[in-house]
């Protein structure tokens, strides 16, 4: 047996001994350890019950011994083919001859033997866990050389290094073992509280854990090192080359978790703490988180908010409102039917579905809302001080109002009066002797001042009315009674006019009673003065009665608050833009003052009294100008102080809107049976007119005025009214739309007169309306068709019929009734039935043509364009004429 082969028995028999793996010589002699293979099946368990099974490899642990991938060196430092095993010490020494000559192989040295066992317990450390290269090559360096004490000598030495090698292995498995348990005994217990915070798994999946952690439990991986592959590119280099410097790995940071160091073993693929699932898995898992959280906290904190809705509102303004997203909204919006996007609007029932879908609270507004932030409370009694009556002076035209007044004012206001009538509504403030003070309202008595009447009723205290003494109760005189009754105020009569030759009070007094006036001197309740403007006379027993009046009425006001009051007049001055004549009625009105007056709205710019004087403030029952509006109101809107330009601009926009709906609906086309219904009926004719006045009343009498003068087939129109001058934008309107320009009391500037001059615009100017009124009706009573009458001249028979060459049938005639004149309107009756109506083309007598044919006489007659004539038809003369109509 060669050397080989015993060295082969030998060590399998150690081997076998000890339990141990094989050691075999394989491969151009060198010594391995053969590895064994064990296949089997492992379940593993993931989240969310799913499992899957999984092949795996056993492996055996490998023996630790001499190093076979060693170099083996020669006497001449060169490799050898083949290892030399060394000599059994039992057996003898072979012939040197026998022998091959190489050297025999290097053995370990003391610190390479330290150097491996220390490299070997670091890697098993390793694997549970890894520590900093800092600290573990300060230990190494601060670790004394072991003392090696001198080795007995043993006959098989590579027996006794593997025996050594495989102690150190079984105590460093020992403490790897200790190392494990303790390990796992805090895995089981995190493991334990995991199960015990969620749901139990189904048994077959604990089942299958059990299972593979018992399977994994036996597996014992004995995979070489990197200190060891380390160590074996030492020895295969002779030991003669350094060891390879490794950069330290960045230490983790504070709270950090170690990343997994070394190889992955199967046992801590099964059983390692550390493993965590894909990071898509833990991204999906921490949005579900996330959005779970979210939800949760909205409905435990949900804002329950107040939602204001108007009559129309956008998809994003509604969310807005509702701090919702306005994608949510739309998907409300959706499942109800309605498919709108984010900016289109939705009526108020809808928004409201929304809302308390949405859980909020709605509340539903108009756009009319903004106007119940003016409407003030009443004032309290304790609040209010007495104040001066207002005095409205009502009756009919040229009885002596205005008169009357300048009489009281110790003015003369009457003269200035254009025609010597009132055609304006004025406002006037007088101071008593005795310190008191009365405001008087003139208006006008003509019939087409009717809503200034009205509006004068409606802002006045008491009423005065004058009644000219030598003319009794007229027309405007029932008017303004019936006017101060629809007010409910108490009613003063003074009797004008009495120094007048004819004057009667008495017939007045009596005239009365039929509108149900009773005066005191007949033992009623109404006060009755009999005065007279021109002479002065009985003034102030007018005043008197006045101020016993108001007295009566206990007229009193709040001056402490913000000023209300009511537009009587308006107009436009150059310079000063719009003006506004004011009636205070509660409060005080001061300068600086924001304040909305009927669609307009602006800031007191100035307060101007009855005399043109400037003041700072206006009290209650006290007339001012003011000045600072951005638009001329209309006369008798009403006028109120607000809060601020914001809330002021809002109320006036809204009104423009409303008047803009209003005018649009009036001035509308109709409907296309309205349509066929004029044609039917003949299309009306229009006059277009554009009026234009020095103030807003006067506009609006004139334009009343103008309207009633409608009939069946002629119309006014007015395409524009307001106050002021004439401008370039008023001329192109009316060249449009063929109009006639009616200007009262104002002119044209000169660039509209000069364009209305070069495109022929007509332009009329009055300065009074009863001249406007009169040139307008014979404007249209022009426009009007003219009535066709017809006249009857005479008859006259046939008798017999004659065919003349080249001019036809002849009838001669004999007149029987009037006369037959050429040129005439004719009608052929037949049995009294009419066959032909035209004109005739001749009309002769003899042979000679005439003009005419008298009763008894012969003619011959012959028709235009008609020859179906006989014997015994009745030829019938007539004219026609046309006649003018008037309105």
């Amino acid at each position: 047996m060669s050397d080989k082969d015993r060295t082969d028995t030998d060590m399998s028999k150690e081997t076998e001994q000890e339990g141990k793996k094989v050691l075999s010589l394989s491969g151009r002699g060198r010594m391995s350890l053969t590895k064994t293979v064990e296949a089997g099946q492992v379940r593993q368990s993931f989240s969310h019950g799913r499992s899957k099974t999984v092949t795996v490899e056993v492996k055996r642990k490998r023996a630790i011994g001499r190093s076979d991938e060693a170099e083996e060196t020669t006497l001449d430092t060169a490799p050898a083919e083949a290892p030399a095993p060394a000599p059994e010490p039992s057996e003898p020494e072979a012939p040197a001859a026998a022998k091959p000559a190489t050297a025999a192989p290097r053995q370990l040295t003391e610190k390479e033997r330290a150097a491996r066992i220390r490299a070997l317990a670091g890697a098993k450390r390793s694997e549970d866990e890894r520590p900093e290269p800092e600290l573990e090559e300060a230990a190494l360096a601060a670790e004394p050389e072991p003392e090696v004490e001198p080795e007995p000598v043993i006959v098989d030495r590579r027996t006794a290094e593997m025996q050594e090698l495989r102690q150190i292995a079984d105590a460093e498995a020992k403490k790897r073992a200790e190392e494990d348990a303790r390990l796992k005994a805090e895995e089981d217990a995190r493991k334990a509280a995991e199960e015990a915070a969620r749901p139990a798994a189904p048994e077959e999946d604990r089942t299958a854990e059990r299972a593979g952690a018992r399977a994994a439990a036996k597996i014992v991986e004995a995979a070489p090192t990197e200190d060891e592959e380390e160590g074996r590119r030492r020895r295969a280099g002779g030991g003669a080359g350094k060891p390879e410097v490794r950069r330290p790995a960045p230490a983790p940071r504070r709270g950090e978790q170690r990343r997994r160091s070394g190889k992955l073993s199967i046992n801590d693929a099964l059983n390692d703490s550390e493993r965590q699932r894909s990071l898509a898995s833990v991204r999906r898992q921490r949005e579900r988180e996330k959005q779970r959280q979210m939800g949760a906290n909205q409905e435990r904190h949900k804002v329950v908010r107040d939602v204001v809705i108007p009559e129309t509102i956008t998809v994003q303004e509604l969310a807005n409102r509702m701090a919702e997203r306005g994608t949510d909204v739309v998907k409300s919006l959706m499942r109800m039917g309605v498919m709108a996007t984010i900016n289109q609007p939705i009526d108020a029932d809808t928004a409201e579905l929304v809302v308390s879908e949405f859980g909020h609270n709605m509340r539903r507004v108009a756009e009319s809302d903004v106007e119940f932030s003016i409407r003030r409370e009443a004032d309290a009694p304790d609040a209010t001080q007495s104040r001066a009556p207002v005095v409205t002076i009502m009756g009919h035209v040229d009885h002596g109002k205005t008169s009357l007044l300048d009489a009281l004012r110790k003015t003369d206001v009457a003269a200035r009066e254009a025609g010597g009538i009132t055609q304006h509504i004025g406002a006037y403030q007088v101071n008593l002797p005795s310190g008191q003070r009365i405001t008087f309202l003139d208006t006008p008595g003509h019939e087409a001042f009717t809503a200034m009447r009205a509006r004068g009723a409606n802002v006045t205290d008491l009423v005065v009315l004058v009644v000219a003494a030598d003319d009794g109760i007229m027309a405007q005189t029932v008017e303004a009674i019936t006017h101060a009754k629809a007010a409910k105020v108490p009613i003063i009569v003074a009797v004008n006019k009495i120094d007048k030759p004819g004057a009667n009070p008495q017939r007045v007094h009596q005239e009365l009673l039929q509108h149900e006036l009773v005066v005191e001197d007949l033992g009623g309740d109404v006060l009755c003065v009999n005065v007279s403007a021109k002479e002065g006379t009985n003034l102030d027993k007018l005043e008197e009665a006045i101020l016993l009046q108001a007295e009566i009425l206990d007229l009193k006001s709040n001056p402490d608050r913000q000023a209300e009051g009511t537009i009587v007049e308006a107009r436009v001055e150059r310079g000063r833009g719009s003006v506004a004549t004011v009636l205070i009625q509660r409060g005080t009105l001061k300068v600086g003052d924001v304040f909305v007056a009927g669609a307009e709205w602006g800031r007191v710019r100035a307060l101007l009294d009855d005399k043109g004087n400037t003041i700072e403030e206006a009290g209650p029952s006290a007339p001012v100008e003011v000045l600072g509006l951005n638009g001329t109101p209309q006369a008798g809107d009403e006028f109120i102080v607000v809060d601020n330009e914001n809330q002021a601009r809002d109320i006036a926009e809204y009104r423009q809107a409303k008047l803009r709906q209003q005018n649009a609906a009036t001035s509308g086309r109709g409907t296309l049976e309205q349509m066929f219904t004029q044609l039917a009926e003949g299309v009306k004719k229009e006059l277009s007119v554009i009026i234009k006045s020095d103030v807003q009343g006067s506009t609006e009498a004139i334009r009343a005025s103008l309207e009633k003068l409608e009939n069946d087939e002629v119309a006014v129109r007015v395409l524009q009214a307001g106050v002021g001058a004439f401008n370039e934008s008023d001329v192109t309107l009316a060249k449009a739309s063929n109009a006639l320009m009616i200007g009262f009391n104002v002119r044209a500037n000169p660039q509209a007169r000069d364009l209305a001059r070069r495109d022929g615009v007509e332009m009329r100017y009055y300065s009074i309306i009863y001249n406007v009124v009169d040139d307008v009706k014979a404007l249209l009573t022009g426009m009007l068709s003219p009535v066709v009458r017809e006249t009857h001249i005479g008859n006259a028979e046939i008798r017999e019929v004659f065919n003349i060459t080249k001019v036809g049938k002849v009838a001669g005639c004999m007149v029987t009734e009037g006369m037959v004149k050429r040129g005439a309107k004719v009608r052929l009756l037949r049995d009294n039935v009419v066959i032909h109506e035209g004109t005739l083309k001749t009309l002769r007598r003899f042979k000679d043509e005439v003009r005419e044919v008298n009763n008894g006489y012969e003619c011959g007659m012959a028709f235009e364009n008609y020859d179906d004539i006989r014997a015994g038809d009745v030829i019938e003369c007539f004219e026609v004429e046309e006649v003018a109509r008037a309105l």
